[in-house]
């Protein structure tokens, strides 16, 4: 599980350029990038409870970029570390064992971003 979650200090930056890159190619890719800043617009949730929803899905999923996009987010937002550890219960519910492991990665990836 290396790779994106180790060294998270600026992985979301090249998330990013690389998402611009590839939406300059291929500009209909752009418009699911549009569809999720409305999906993630507040409503009738606030920003930090989707981050949450979000980070908690990366997790089950074990999408490694999204872990930390979405961790890095949810901590922007305001999130505590007690949420995350609750957000990561929630995801053990739903991927079992796996989502356990990344959970793991998240939690770091929380610290080293709350610790800034």
């Amino acid at each position: 599980m290396g790779g994106v979650l180790n060294g998270s200090e600026g992985k979301t930056q090249q998330i990013r350029k690389q998402l611009q890159e590839v939406i300059g190619k291929a500009p209909e890719i752009g418009k699911f990038a549009e569809y999720v800043h409305v999906a993630e617009s507040p409503k009738a949730l606030d920003t930090k409870t989707k981050e949450l929803i979000s980070l908690g899905i990366a997790l089950a999923v074990r999408c490694e970029p999204c872990i930390v996009w979405h961790t890095e987010a949810a901590v922007r937002v305001g999130t505590t570390e007690e949420e995350i550890l609750d957000t990561i219960k929630v995801a053990v519910c739903m991927g079992g064992g796996p989502a356990l492991m990344y959970g793991l990665k998240a939690y770091e990836v929380a610290l080293e971003f709350l610790e800034k």
